[in-house]
């Protein structure tokens, strides 16, 4: 799994542990979600703050 954080357009490094932690816990939110795929191949969230 290959997660990347951007943010105010800057890309943070992560390691190989918080890629992993941040990728399982978007994905079991996504998954548990009515019509999302088990199979799906990306997924994308953006958080924007007024």
């Amino acid at each position: 799994m290959k997660v990347s954080l951007v943010v105010d357009g800057v890309e943070i490094p992560l390691n190989d542990f918080t890629q992993q932690m941040i990728g399982n816990v978007s994905a079991g939110m996504a998954i548990s979600l009515r019509g999302v795929s088990q199979n799906w191949k990306n997924l994308s969230i953006t958080v924007e703050r007024d």
